[in-house]
C-alpha cells in the first residue's frame, strides 16, 4: 500500500511489500495497523483496490462512504476501489485491536466469473453479519488462503502454479459472497445505493441503470434522461427501482450525486461552488440546498466534521 495522501484523506494505491507482482496480499489486520502511520490509521482513505475484512474477535466501529458499521466476530466488509472509509476503531478513536483477516487485491487478480461480476462491480453492500455456519466457512476459506499465500516465500512451490492457485481461491471466496442473503437494511439514513435482491425480476434494469448513472451522474439528474438511454419509460424504471430497492429512480439519482459531494468535500480542498460545478449545480444555493436535503448538513459543516 503506498500512501499518496492530500492533507485529509489519504489515498491508497496498491503495494505488495511481500509480493510485488502479486495483486492478493492477505495479512492480519494488526499487521496493516503495524504497517501504517498512525495519522494514517485515524485519518479517511480512499484505495485503488479491494479489501475484503474479515472480523473473527474484537468490537470497533469502520466507516465506509460516510456510513458507520459495527465490526464484530462475524462481520465481512467489502470496499471497492475508490470507497473512502476510515479503518476500524475503538470508541476513543484510536486503531482497533480486532482479531481480523484481510485480503487485498487488484481489479484484475479474481478470474474472470460470470458469478462473481455483482460482487466485484461496485453496487453490492459493503456488510455483512455471518451466521456461525458462515463464519466457519469463510475462516477455513481465508486459512486456506492465507496459507497459500505464505508458500510464496518459500522455494516449495512454482510461484505460477500457487499465483494461479491463489486466483482460483478468492474466486470461490468471492462465490461464497455471491450467495450470500443480502444484509438487513441499516436503521440508520443511508447515503449509498443498496443492491438490488437477487431473485428480483427487474434486477437487470436496475443493474443498467446503475451503470449508466456511474456513467452520467456529473452531466444530468434527469430520470427522463436515464430512461430514454436504456430504453424503458420513466415509469417502468422507477417502477423497477423501487421494487427492487425501496427508492424511486430520482432518489438514487439523488443519492449517488450526494455521495460524489460527500467524497469530493472530505478529500479535496475544492471550494464548494466548484464541487457544486462538478456535478451540474450553476447555482451555488441550489447545490447547498441539494446537499442540505441529501444529507442533512450543509455543505460546509460536512467538510468540517470529516477534518
Amino acid at each position: 500500500m503506498v500512501e499518496n495522501g492530500q492533507r485529509d484523506v489519504i489515498d491508497i494505491a496498491y503495494e505488495n511489500p511481500d509480493q510485488r507482482h502479486t495483486g492478493l496480499e492477505v495479512l492480519a489486520f494488526d499487521a496493516l495497523r503495524s504497517r501504517l502511520k498512525r495519522s494514517v490509521t485515524r485519518r479517511p482513505s480512499r484505495l485503488d483496490f479491494h479489501q475484503l475484512l474479515l472480523v473473527r474477535g474484537g468490537e470497533a466501529t469502520a466507516m465506509v462512504d460516510f456510513v458507520t458499521h459495527p465490526c464484530t466476530r462475524g462481520t465481512l466488509l467489502h470496499l471497492r476501489p475508490g470507497q473512502v472509509q476510515r479503518l476500524p476503531h475503538d470508541a476513543n478513536g484510536h486503531p482497533a485491536d480486532l482479531d481480523a483477516v484481510l485480503l487485498l487485491f487488484t481489479a484484475d487478480f479474481p478470474p474472470p466469473l460470470p458469478a462473481t461480476r455483482s460482487v466485484l462491480d461496485g453496487f453490492g453492500p459493503v456488510a455483512w453479519h455471518l451466521s456461525p455456519e458462515d463464519l466457519a466457512a469463510f475462516d477455513r476459506a481465508t486459512t486456506e488462503l492465507a496459507a497459500e499465500y505464505a508458500t510464496l516465500r518459500t522455494a516449495r512451490a512454482s510461484a505460477e502454479l500457487t499465483g494461479a492457485l491463489l486466483r482460483q481461491l478468492l474466486g470461490a471466496l468471492l462465490i461464497r459472497i455471491a450467495r450470500l442473503p443480502d444484509p438487513d437494511p441499516d436503521p440508520a439514513p443511508r447515503t449509498d445505493t443498496d443492491p438490488a435482491p437477487r431473485t428480483d425480476p427487474g434486477a437487470e434494469l436496475l443493474l443498467a441503470f446503475r451503470r449508466e448513472l456511474e456513467r452520467s451522474f456529473t452531466s444530468t439528474r434527469s430520470v427522463e434522461d436515464y430512461a430514454a438511454r436504456l430504453g424503458y419509460s420513466p415509469r417502468t424504471l422507477s417502477r423497477a427501482c423501487l421494487a427492487a430497492t425501496g427508492r424511486t429512480a430520482k432518489q438514487l439519482v439523488d443519492a449517488r450525486v450526494a455521495l460524489q459531494a460527500q467524497r469530493l468535500l472530505a478529500h479535496t480542498d475544492l471550494p464548494v461552488a466548484a464541487i457544486g460545478r462538478t456535478l451540474g449545480f450553476t447555482e451555488p444555493t441550489n447545490f447547498g440546498k441539494f446537499f442540505t436535503r441529501e444529507t442533512g448538513q450543509p455543505p460546509g459543516a460536512f467538510r468540517r466534521t470529516q477534518r
